[in-house]
């Protein structure tokens, strides 16, 4: 680890927090069924490690115990169900919605930390918990209400939004105890390696078409593992040994914004006010919940 990076830490966060807002919109100019999209997001993420698994950390992969691998592989399995679930949201309700709606993560992180693994809960994390259900009713029945819609069925995009984001918890929840014991380039090995073929599962059970896809297509699937995948979310964790963890997960708070902003600029997607109030709701219940359980 170098104490003196030679790139300033905040400007890697900025930079990672630019290319995780971009993945929504990637996914919205592919033509591909969202799955076969998410299923070569995770591939072209997954292939390039392997090599330096195999060159650098063989003896470690010998130590993993099987209870360890039966945990990172129900780890590969929630991210799997997590990719299917967000990407297909996209097209069926708002990229502002969806993208903020993933992003509740932590809210459920932290519900799920409690029920399931009896961790504490103070006060504050309830109110951030609170506060961000609220912005999610909001969201998903204002705009029902006031009668504008963003996207054919924005209620399903929703659920299949809040849905990705439960599955982004449990990938948490199994991976927490496990990253004290298991390396990360191992574990990120097997838990993505597990990913790909579940995907690759899915695809094929839907009765997709893995090739045969125009250039601008293939090129769309690269963007996405090079874009959110190596500079969004590697550099994020990069950036996790010289920030404090409380801001790497405000930060994030970034990506349903950028995400908007991108979506307003590329796809003259307009969020309606329902949106903008219940995501403003949902973004600040998420900061308070995820500051609470990093502090």
């Amino acid at each position: 680890m170098r104490d003196d990076p030679r790139v300033p830490p905040a400007a890697g966060l900025a930079t990672a927090v630019v290319a995780v807002s971009a993945g929504a919109i990637l996914v919205r100019l592919s033509h591909a069924p969202s799955t076969v999209a998410a299923f070569y997001r995770v591939l072209f993420t997954t292939v390039p490690l392997f090599p330096v698994a195999v060159w650098r950390y063989r003896d470690q992969f010998a130590r993993i115990t099987r209870r360890d691998l039966a945990m990172a592989a129900l780890a590969g399995v929630a991210l799997a169900v997590h990719f299917a679930a967000w990407f297909e949201s996209l097209a069926w309700t708002s990229v502002a919605a969806s993208v903020t709606l993933v992003q509740a993560q932590p809210v459920f992180v932290a519900a799920g930390a409690w029920l399931v693994l009896r961790e504490r809960i103070t006060r504050r994390t309830v109110g951030g918990i609170a506060v961000a259900v609220g912005g999610m009713a909001v969201m998903s029945i204002g705009d029902l209400v006031g009668g504008v819609l963003v996207g054919p069925r924005p209620l399903y995009g929703n659920a299949l939004a809040l849905l990705g984001a439960v599955m982004a918890a449990g990938y948490v929840l199994a991976g927490r105890s496990l990253r004290q014991r298991v390396a990360l380039v191992p574990y990120v090995v097997v838990v993505y390696g597990v990913c790909t073929v579940v995907l690759l599962g899915i695809v094929l059970a839907e009765g997709h078409a893995l090739g045969g896809y125009p250039p601008r297509e293939w090129l769309l699937f690269v963007g996405l593992a090079i874009g959110p995948g190596l500079f969004g979310h590697t550099v994020m964790n990069w950036t996790l040994a010289h920030l404090r963890s409380s801001l790497v997960s405000v930060s994030l708070l970034g990506e349903p914004v950028g995400a908007t902003v991108l979506a307003l600029v590329f796809l003259s997607e307009v969020p309606t006010a329902a949106t903008v109030a219940g995501g403003v709701l949902v973004l600040a219940g998420i900061g308070v919940t995820a500051v609470s359980n990093a502090s």
